[in-house]
């Protein structure tokens, strides 16, 4: 369907009522744009109407396969065609370096030698869709003035015949995509049928032909007799999915290059047991003639090991490079990508160190590395000025790869660069670039001189693009991380104040999703000759549930201090967190002590009850009375229920994270907790705290916070 620019779309009959377009109005568009500057694949974007994305509506010359994770694009994705999109214009990516460097997402996915243009089809006030066109990696890095002209004044033309169909309320819908069209002439002009199969069928090799899908169409006999495979079982099939030792995703890479970038392509291939196959790959727009022959000499090189001038292989193939991606955004903290990228990435390009840097205050700052046999090696750049004329520093200020052969190379370019004997004989720095902006450098290190062929280059920056958005993540996520506890450490006490006649010990856990910053909160507050005691859970686990526990924590003891009674301290601050309007709900228990009578008085809004254990060793939970959880009704009132609180007895008070646990009743959950108390309840004070949350403490994932406060009488124990 036709959309419009800013969300609008064009006043349009009913379906029902709107004729089809008469002719393939998308389809003759595309290939009259694709003749006029030899192109050889394209494909139309229509802007869809009642949202900000471009639909692929018909795509020429090329798999739409290989187009797959873009037949639907939000206009605010980087890729080319949401580009030219918002920014009205013509996009040209200039070959698969300025690829990677750009649209690091299409290279790693696409890492081959073809150019690519991007245009709106639009008229002054609308956006009707837009066009990609491709050309071979033999293009010039430049689209000529001829090019620019004849592609904008075709994108024009179809905008004003888009803008025609939408006012007559003619729908537009997808079209069949175009998979080539064979030349005029060619065997069939010059052969009859039958002799053109007898000459093939004399020649020494084999010979098949694959359509743009991959699908074979013709094979003669040599060719099914090498591959082992007869040749019915090969016409209509995709060569790596009817011969069950090219099932791999490197020979079906081949295939894609060969296309994309319409150079040709060869590999070689082990049939078992131990013949080797050349495969060369022979492109054109209506597909690719393939040539099979035997590798006679490949069985020797292969035992000599890898030899100048071998079949190019993928670096990394489509499977590494989705297991990678998936990886990737289960990165957290700065140190997962770091971990990854060395468990991941390093392997797969052959690398055998790395370090990750990024810049703070105008100065270099390492944020990890792997593979160093001595870490002082990278650790001496760390605070290195950005000015300093350093490969990590110019690609972290420029945004430039920059690739290294050899050691002599590297201190040819480099000459003042501090010089440590690391045993590495090549390097690739790879700039990191999230957002359009340099977020650090990738600085790869090899053992032996390396050459970097222009696939590798490219596969290795865009691979950059995909750890820079990770990293970003993972520096802001550090930054709030740091943020969010240095906020909660700020806010519960950093020590426990004495009290008169009462012991007192803490534990405080964060759950271990999300922020790990919660806002369960504890205090103790001396007013001698009594003392009051806090515990508390405000919802969620974030900034905000901490600030607003901060909150309650001081309105607690501001209410304390000036004498207010239990049940009057939960009112008032019932009522402070109404007016606070924080949508948030909070548990709280508040205890005033007074240890010369051996007594508390205690007041509950929602929270889980204490365990007291007695002189004589018994534990119970008190059930006390109380109201509703703060901030929730602004008239609720709440009762005290007053404690015998002998020398020697064990108050523990605690947040629901202690008790809670999926699959575990509360109920078994609290005998087991008062079974602990009564076991450890002879050890000190703060041994005991440890024994109690000793299984959270060591639990690889917490779902809530846990906080701990443990309250002794003083003086000798009962029985």
């Amino acid at each position: 369907m036709v959309g419009v620019s800013d969300g609008q779309t064009s006043r349009q009959a009913p379906a029902a009522a709107r004729p089809p377009v008469d002719q393939p109005l998308l389809s003759l568009a595309l290939t009259t744009m694709m003749d006029a500057v030899q192109a050889h694949s394209g494909a139309v974007y229509l802007r869809a109407p009642d949202e900000p994305v471009l639909e692929m509506a018909v795509m020429a010359g090329l798999p739409r396969a290989f187009a797959a994770p873009w037949e639907r694009v939000g206009l605010s994705a980087p890729i080319p065609v949401a580009e030219a999109v918002r920014r009205r214009r013509l996009v040209w990516v200039g070959g698969e370096e300025d690829m990677a460097t750009r649209y690091p997402r299409i290279a790693v996915v696409l890492p081959y030698p073809f150019c690519l243009a991007a245009l709106p089809v639009a008229t002054d006030s609308t956006v009707y869709g837009a066009v990609f066109l491709t050309w071979p990696g033999s293009h010039p890095a430049e689209l000529s003035e001829r090019e620019r002209e004849q592609l904008t004044a075709a994108c024009d033309r179809l905008a004003l015949r888009l803008e025609r169909a939408a006012a007559e309320s003619r729908s537009l819908r997808a079209e069949p995509d175009l998979l080539g069209v064979a030349p005029a002439g060619g065997v069939t002009g010059t052969l009859g049928t039958v002799e053109a199969a007898r000459m093939v069928a004399r020649l020494p090799y084999g010979l098949c032909s694959l359509d743009l899908d991959g699908r074979v169409g013709f094979v003669n006999a040599a060719a099914a007799d090498l591959l082992g495979v007869p040749a019915s079982r090969l016409l209509g099939a995709q060569p790596w999915a009817a011969v069950p030792w090219l099932n791999d995703p490197m020979y079906e890479d081949r295939y894609r290059a060969a296309l994309i970038s319409q150079h040709v392509t060869s590999f070689v291939a082990l049939r078992p047991p131990g013949d080797w196959l050349s495969f060369r790959l022979y492109p054109s727009t209506t597909g690719l003639s393939v040539r099979i022959s035997r590798a006679r000499a490949v069985s020797e090189m292969n035992r000599a090991g890898p030899q100048p001038g071998d079949a190019p292989s993928r670096l990394v193939t489509i499977s590494q490079v989705l297991s990678l991606a998936a990886a990737l955004t289960e990165a957290v903290g700065v140190q997962d990508v770091v971990q990854l990228v060395a468990d991941e990435i390093l392997p797969a390009v052959g690398g055998q160190a790395l370090v990750l840097l990024g810049s703070r205050a105008g100065r270099l700052h390492v944020l990890g590395h792997r593979g160093y046999p001595d870490p002082h090696i990278v650790e001496r750049f760390d605070g290195m000025p950005l000015a300093s004329p350093t490969p990590g520093t110019h690609v972290l200020r420029n945004g430039v790869p920059a690739f290294f052969e050899s050691r002599q190379q590297l201190e040819r370019l480099y000459p003042t660069r501090p010089s440590t004997p690391d045993g590495f004989a090549a390097w690739a720095y790879l700039p990191l670039i999230a957002s359009g902006r340099p977020v650090g450098t990738w600085a790869l290190s090899y053992a032996e001189p390396h050459h970097f062929p222009a696939d590798e280059r490219a596969v290795l920056t865009s691979l950059g693009g995909l750890i820079a958005q990770a990293l970003e993540r993972a520096l802001l996520y550090d930054a709030k991380h740091q943020l969010a506890h240095g906020l909660q450490a700020a806010l519960l006490p950093h020590s426990l104040p004495p009290l008169p006649g009462i012991d007192a010990a803490a534990r405080y856990l964060p759950a271990t999703r999300g922020m790990e910053i919660g806002g369960d909160f504890y205090d103790l507050v001396p007013t001698p000759p009594l003392a009051a005691a806090v515990i508390g859970d405000v919802q969620g686990h974030n900034v905000t549930a901490a600030g607003l526990m901060g909150q309650i924590r001081t309105a607690v003891r501001a209410y304390t201090t000036v004498g207010q009674e239990p049940g009057e301290i939960m009112r008032s601050t019932n009522q402070l967190l109404i007016d606070l309007g924080a949508d948030l709900f909070a548990s709280c228990l508040y205890l005033r002590l007074d240890p010369g009578r051996g007594r508390a008085v205690m007041a509950r809004a929602g929270h889980p009850p204490p365990l007291l254990r007695r002189p004589d060793g018994r534990v119970r939970v008190l059930d006390l009375a109380g109201g509703p959880l703060l901030g929730i009704d602004g008239s609720a009132t709440y009762p005290t229920t007053e404690v015998n609180l002998a020398p020697g007895s064990i108050l523990a008070l605690y947040t629901d994270g202690l008790i809670e646990s999926p699959g575990v009743d509360i109920e078994d959950a609290l005998a087991d907790l008062s079974l602990r108390l009564t076991e450890s309840a002879h050890r000190p004070l703060d041994e005991l705290a440890d024994t109690l949350i000793h299984r959270h403490a060591s639990a690889e994932e917490r779902l809530d916070d846990v906080a701990l406060l443990l309250l002794r009488a003083q003086g000798e124990e009962e029985g």
